[in-house]
């Protein structure tokens, strides 16, 4: 067996946390083409050769057309289960015993989805998940930065049905010209509804946005953070703040954060000492789940077994899971680092 296969088999049953996952951005190939011929959505592709094909991306706005294009086939509660069954499906697949995932019902709104319908979807298959095979979930209400602040509040609002199924709030999309501080009244409201708190920074954009979603936006986690290291006062807080940081290679390779993966820095940010984390963004579009993540550091920079566990590890201290389910998760990982 070859040392990558070594790696691989290994890092497969690695008890994991996925914290940052777009659940539209699991959307699989087959599963978009059937749901567009259900709902008579047009696309312009007709096989999943040529759906992945589309995926080579040379920013985040050429991904996010197509990721846009992809939300477009879903349209009732039924396809709202399969899109959530099939990625929980793969959390069981790849060991992925807890997973926070964002939820961005701003994206289906302009094609007259309702709230409730997506929730109902995604509830079932929750439901079904946990009953099923144990499978952890919270979800997170991401609201969308490239739409206005006003907007982000009334959809706040409409979430208040589903309080309870939400245990933070976060932004995604378009980070240039969207910085953190658009989203002030957005956040103090969120928070004073008990919300939890994380935004993407620091992906396209500059450092210093990570610095206002945390000064200006009160943020417990950082989406991405990558750019952290063009300041080092920055860093030196991350790291005295224990600041986590939920990293994306496959996701900041594809979008052209970093050239290739060799030039990524995750490894030189967890030697420092910063709570990184790894996760897949959109896996669907950037060509792979967590595993393939793991793995692909593994190949380009050497991930070592050590290294892989202490970012497992981070993955459970970094979630929103209570601290007895922290404990109870850090055993089972301990465990399977011994065995």
């Amino acid at each position: 067996m070859s040392d990558n296969s070594d790696f691989n088999a290994w890092v497969s049953g690695l008890p994991k946390a996925e914290l940052h996952l777009h659940i539209d951005g699991s959307l699989q190939a087959h599963r978009l083409l059937a749901l567009a011929e259900k709902n008579n959505v047009k696309l312009d592709y007709k096989t999943t050769e040529e759906v992945e094909a589309a995926y080579n991306f040379v920013d985040l706005q050429s991904f996010l057309d197509l990721y846009y294009l992809g939300a477009s086939v879903l349209k009732d509660e039924e396809d709202f289960y399969h899109l959530m069954m099939d990625y929980l499906l793969k959390c069981r697949e790849q060991n992925i015993v807890h997973c926070e995932i964002m939820v961005e019902p701003q994206t289906y709104f302009p094609n007259g989805v309702s709230f409730a319908t997506v929730m109902a979807g995604f509830k079932k298959a929750i439901k079904e998940a946990e009953q099923g095979w144990g499978q952890s979930v919270l979800l997170i209400l991401s609201l969308l930065r490239h739409l206005s602040e006003q907007e982000a509040i009334e959809t706040l609002t409409q979430a208040e049905p589903f309080r309870d199924d939400f245990v933070a709030i976060g932004l995604a999309s378009s980070e240039n010209g969207n910085p953190p501080e658009k989203f002030e009244k957005l956040y103090r409201v969120a928070r004073e509804q008990g919300y939890l708190a994380i935004a993407h920074a620091g992906e396209e954009g500059p450092a210093d946005y990570i610095w206002s979603a945390l000064k200006k936006l009160k943020v417990q986690r950082i989406d991405h953070g990558v750019r952290c290291v063009e300041d080092a006062t920055l860093l030196q807080y991350l790291k005295k703040e224990n600041i986590p940081l939920t990293v994306c290679p496959l996701s900041n390779v594809c979008l052209c954060v970093f050239d290739s993966m060799t030039e990524h820095n995750i490894l030189e940010l967890l030697e420092e000492g910063v709570k990184v984390t790894v996760n897949s963004d959109d896996p669907s579009y950037f060509r792979g789940f967590l595993n393939e993540n793991y793995m692909a550091l593994h190949e380009a920079l050497n991930l070592t077994k050590p290294q892989a566990l202490v970012l497992a590890k981070n993955s459970f201290e970094a979630s929103f899971l209570t601290a007895d389910q922290k404990a109870q998760y850090l055993q089972k990982l301990d465990v399977y680092s011994r065995g």
